[in-house]
């Protein structure tokens, strides 16, 4: 009988700065120890990594700065066998420890269990750790984002329908003799009721009144092109045709580019003209609008996600035409050197596709590397460990690609247990 205990300890402490050390030096030299008892499923290389990160987090957080972390505690036991799968998610410990020194080591044994100590001395760059914070807070705002399109998904096709099926005609919008200053105040206040908004007709209404009330305001713009674009998304996931929903492509492009011409740097509505030519399959025009979103914001990272996923997409259709080379060069634009380990989970597909990639130019431990270091944020990646396991079976070391085959059979894959011994 399997069983499964999960530990989650989620982030309890508040940002603090200290002033003083950040106005005085970009460094800060931390000891700090780790602790970490061996599961029946683990390595004991595996263990020593999970406890040099153990000691890593405590630095970080010792030296002066709140980070979010997660801590996952995973159990399984089959046929007398118990598993644990420790995974310590530090968003940013790649960019806040520039060396770490290890001062002592040893092994014991705790309730018939290997137990790691360890005690190091590490360097933390406040700098980058600030930096680190600033984009945590970000991609908070990013899974925020997810979560409420996920909440509206269900709503989408009723109230496509509903637009579909209300009654054809022209809107006049009269507006009375008002004052700019009145009408901008009025367009702002349609345009707050406009963002919350989950019934899209409505939103689309509340936002062209805002638009027609102050024209040279971008923000109606932006949240009226966001909307139509959100009906194109609805329509092509009911299997519409193309001429059902170009319609609000063509909306949304025209949008976003009366609201550039208001402001060329704002980064919402380069954002939409970057969506627009993604809808339109103009990956180049894509590309190109979201960098430059980041080049007026680096932290704007809904913008450095799109790329991510048009990179991808653009080297797997090069690889499906056998051109691996022009494949990894574009993949390099998205998997950059020094690139935080934060954006790894987002980066999977990349790091899975160049990886086959350096495998067909026989480049095995450059394959090796980009999988390691998927399974460096997600021990428990199954794809990730059958692909390490068959690599290392190439290259003839036995031993690590039993570990990988041990470690996704506990895992559930039964075609790594079936390779087992």
């Amino acid at each position: 009988m399997n069983f499964q205990r999960v530990l989650r300890i989620l982030p309890v402490v508040a940002f603090f700065l200290l002033l003083y050390q950040l106005a005085n030096a970009s460094e800060t030299t931390v000891v700090t120890e780790g602790r970490y008892v061996m599961g029946d499923g683990d390595t004991l290389a595996r263990a020593e990594e999970q406890v040099l990160r153990l000691a890593q987090r405590r630095a970080v957080e010792e030296a002066g700065l709140y980070i979010e972390s997660t801590f996952h505690d995973i159990e399984k036991a089959s046929s007398g066998k118990s598993f644990q799968s420790s995974s310590l998610e530090i968003r940013t410990i790649a960019a806040a420890i520039t060396k770490t020194e290890i001062l002592e080591s040893r092994r014991s044994i705790e309730n018939d269990r290997p137990s790691f100590y360890i005690r190091i001395r590490a360097i933390v760059d406040l700098d980058n750790l600030q930096a680190a914070v600033r984009r945590w807070q970000s991609e908070e705002r990013l899974a925020e984002h997810f979560r409420r399109l996920q909440s509206e998904n269900a709503e989408l096709k009723v109230q496509l329908h509903e637009l579909r099926t209300a009654p054809t005609g022209v809107r006049t919008l009269t507006i009375g003799p008002l004052g700019h200053t009145k009408s901008r105040e009025q367009a702002r206040i349609l345009v707050e009721k406009a963002i919350p908004a989950h019934h899209l007709p409505q939103k689309l209404d509340l936002a062209s009144r805002a638009a027609a009330l102050d024209p040279q305001s971008v923000e109606p713009l932006i949240v009226r092109g966001q909307t139509y674009l959100r009906l194109a998304s609805a329509a092509y996931a009911n299997k519409s045709r193309q001429s059902e929903y170009s319609e609000y492509i063509d909306s949304a492009r025209m949008d976003f580019d009366r609201a550039i011409l208001i402001d060329p740097k704002n980064t919402w509505a380069l954002l939409g003209r970057g969506d627009v030519s993604t809808w339109l399959q103009r990956p180049i025009e894509a590309a190109h609008a979201f960098e430059q979103v980041l080049e007026l914001d680096p932290f704007f990272d809904l913008a450095r996600y799109r790329l991510i996923n048009l990179y991808t997409a653009e080297a797997r259709k090069l690889v499906s035409l056998k051109q691996l080379s022009p494949a990894l060069t574009v993949l390099q634009k998205c998997l950059p050197p020094q690139t935080p380990e934060s954006w790894t989970p987002y980066q999977k597909e990349a790091y899975l596709l160049r990886s086959e990639i350096y495998k067909n130019l026989n480049l095995p431990a450059q394959a090796i590397d980009d999988l390691s270091a998927i399974l460096r944020t997600d021990p428990t990646d199954r794809q990730a460990l059958l692909a390490r396991a068959a690599l290392y079976q190439e290259e003839l070391q036995g031993r690590a690609a039993k570990d990988d085959l041990e470690h996704a059979c506990m895992l559930g894959a039964t075609v790594a247990c079936e390779q087992l011994p």
